[in-house]
This record gives structure tokens, C-alpha cells and sequence, in this order.
């Protein structure tokens, strides 16, 4: 029986890089379904959104998805399309696999860790606004009132930061049991609670009280700038993390620098009604066209999906495979060359081309 799977190919070096991952994902042999649907900025034009309806549908029936990135642009137009998602989707969880691959031009080696991000609360609720209507001037004087240390003005910009026990409790199990099923050990609540005592401080006590239910697994809590700096120095450390929605944004970035970078990032939204797959990084619209961008995210991204689909065997062919190349460091793009102007350097669609046919040297 195939598979059902929503298909986004999203904008500027999107398409490129999604059609190389689904080249690779077919030839693993599992039988895919693919249900083509569009999001992001070229679309928008032809739907009036970045985000149609019948995107939505396809993700919300099939319960599974795989995405390429999406442009989000900065300050002004409509909110991100992959926050919209989760949201929509109640895709609350964001796994993000940080995995040293020898070959990778990086200083660390030892690293293996995996991010669990909460997606649907915190600051990038986006519940925000500047106080300048009546209304907000009140909520204004009330906020000096509890802090009459700040310095509001009248154009102050206000940023509210929820954080439910519901949520916490939620995501903070979805850590335990991933650790439970992945065979990992050890699972870091990261907070700010020492500074943040209603919000941090409710993330951290719930996620201590959740961590009683799961004695086999180490549990341990960290502040978020110590986090960073034991990251930096020991990664070899850390295990499973599980953040509130803001750290884990720019957790999963460190992290993934420690590895190599974002080409190499892959990302998971798992939720209760769906789970999307995509690269941690960006468009990169300037490069649309080129057949010059790294795929390989995106690619583990897909790997991520076979194991969530228990095709076990394809996921280790694909990941082995994938592995390879980037060891031999032949068959890469420009900017997993030592020098990143190396005339060696293959493009996307070649990438995928040299990983099937290590697949079918191993018996894909």
C-alpha cells in the first residue's frame, strides 16, 4: 500500500531541493502517493495567500507531509507560513536532530543530540502590540504600575509570553517518551525560570513533576545562557533538550552550527493531527534556479519521515547512504568543499543523482 503524503515544494530554492528529496525518497524503494500542494510567496499572487485552504486539507487528511522551505519576509507581509501551520495543525512539537556526519567541516565531533521544541505558546504566540490606543495606554499604566522601575514610553511595544501547564506537561512527555523509543538517556529541560519565575518558572516545575514518570531516564534542568555555553564547550554532554518555543528557535541554530550547519539540519512538526517534515533552513531566494544548493537537510528531513512511518530498513539505506557522501566529500555542493569554490562541487539534482546510486550499490 503507498503511502499518502502532502508534498510542498515551497518557494525560491524550494522546488529544487524538494524535487532531489523525493527523487531519493522513491528510490528507496518505498511507495509513496505524493499529493502536490503549494505554499509561500509564489504562490500568493495566483491564491491571494501564502497559505491556501486546500493546502491545509490535503496536510490535515493525509497526517503527513513533507515540505521544502518557505520564504517569510522580514518585518512586513504575512507571518510565517510555518508557524501558521502548527498552529492550524496543532503541530506542537518541533524535533530537531543535530548529528555530526564524518566529512562535515566542523570542529566538534562528538555530537549527537536531539532539540524538542514547544511550538504553540511562548513569545512566538504572537500575541503583541504598541501602546498607542486607548486601550493599550491602560494595560501601559497598569504594566508601570507592577514595574515602576521600566521605562515605558508611549510607543512601547509590548510582547506577551504564555506559557500553560497543558502545553508544558505535553511537550516535556513527548520528550521522555522520544527518548524512551530512540534509546537515548537523558533528557535537559532548558528555562530562564531564575529571571521569567511565573512562565519559565511553571515550564520548569512541570517539567520536574513529568520527569517522576520516567525513572529510566536522567533528567536534568539548565539555564538557558549556561546552556548555550555548555553546548559551545561539551556538547558530547547532552542528549534529548527540551525547550519552550523562543530558546528552542535559537537552540536548534547553535546546534546545528556545532554540526556542520543548517545543509545539514534536518526538522520534524509532530502534532496530534499531523506531522510535516522539512529542512531547519531557509529559502535562500537568491539563489533560486541555480542547481547550487545544498539538499542533504531536507534529505534527512525525509529520513526522519521513514522512521516516523516504521520503514526502518529504507531510513537506514537513505541515512547510510547519505552518510557516505558526505564522508567521501566528492560528490557534495559547494559549501561542504573545504574550499567553497572548489570547480568540483556538484549541484542539487546531481547530489541526489550520486546518493541513488550509492542506494543501489547497497541494494536499494
Amino acid at each position: 500500500m503507498a503511502y499518502r503524503v502532502t508534498f510542498i515544494p515551497g518557494d525560491g530554492t524550494g522546488p529544487e531541493i524538494a524535487d532531489a528529496t523525493k527523487r531519493v525518497l522513491d528510490a528507496t524503494g518505498v511507495d509513496f502517493d505524493w499529493d502536490v500542494q503549494e505554499a509561500g510567496v509564489d504562490i500568493m499572487a495566483e491564491a491571494g495567500t501564502p497559505l491556501p485552504q486546500a493546502t491545509i486539507d490535503s496536510i490535515l487528511t493525509n497526517k503527513i507531509g513533507i515540505k521544502g522551505p518557505i520564504t517569510t519576509p522580514v518585518g512586513t507581509g504575512f507571518r510565517s507560513v510555518n508557524v501558521a501551520l502548527r498552529k492550524i495543525c496543532d503541530l506542537y512539537a518541533c524535533v530537531r536532530p543535530c548529528k555530526y556526519y564524518e566529512g562535515v567541516r566542523t570542529r566538534y565531533r562528538d555530537v549527537d543530540l536531539v532539540l524538542i521544541r514547544e511550538n504553540t505558546e511562548d513569545l512566538y504566540a504572537g500575541i503583541e502590540f504598541e501602546a498607542d490606543t486607548p486601550d493599550n495606554l491602560k494595560l501601559l499604566e497598569f504594566l508601570k504600575e507592577a514595574n515602576p522601575d521600566a521605562h515605558f514610553g508611549a510607543h512601547t511595544g509590548i510582547s506577551i509570553k504564555p506559557i500553560s501547564v497543558e502545553a508544558t506537561e505535553r511537550i516535556v512527555r513527548y520528550a521522555f517518551e522520544y527518548a524512551r523509543d530512540n534509546g537515548r538517556t537523558q533528557v535537559t529541560a532548558v528555562h530562564k525560570a531564575n529571571i521569567m519565575k511565573f512562565t519559565d518558572g511553571l515550564f520548569l516545575a512541570t517539567a520536574t513533576e513529568v520527569a517522576k514518570d520516567y525513572p529510566d531516564i536522567a533528567f536534568e534542568e539548565r539555564i538557558v545562557d549556561n546552556m548555550c555555553m555548555q553546548l559551545v564547550q561539551k556538547p558530547e554532554l547532552y542528549d534529548v533538550i527540551v525547550l519552550p518555543n523562543l530558546y528552542g528557535d535559537v537552540l536548534s541554530d547553535l546546534c546545528a552550527g556545532l554540526v556542520g550547519g543548517l545543509g545539514v539540519a534536518p526538522g520534524a512538526n509532530i502534532g496530534t493531527n499531523a506531522a510535516l517534515f522539512e529542512p531547519t533552513h531557509g529559502s535562500a531566494p537568491k539563489y533560486a534556479g541555480l542547481n547550487k544548493v545544498n539538499p542533504m537537510a531536507m534529505m534527512l528531513s525525509g529520513v526522519m519521515m521513514l522512521k516516523y512511518l516504521k520503514e526502518d530498513e529504507a531510513a537506514a539505506l537513505m541515512e547510510s547512504s547519505i552518510a557516505d557522501i558526505i564522508r567521501e566529500g566528492k560528490s557534495v555542493t559547494y559549501d561542504m568543499k573545504p574550499d567553497r569554490n572548489d570547480p568540483t562541487a556538484i549541484g542539487t539534482a546531481e547530489v541526489a543523482t550520486a546518493i541513488i546510486e550509492r542506494m543501489k550499490e547497497k541494494g536499494a
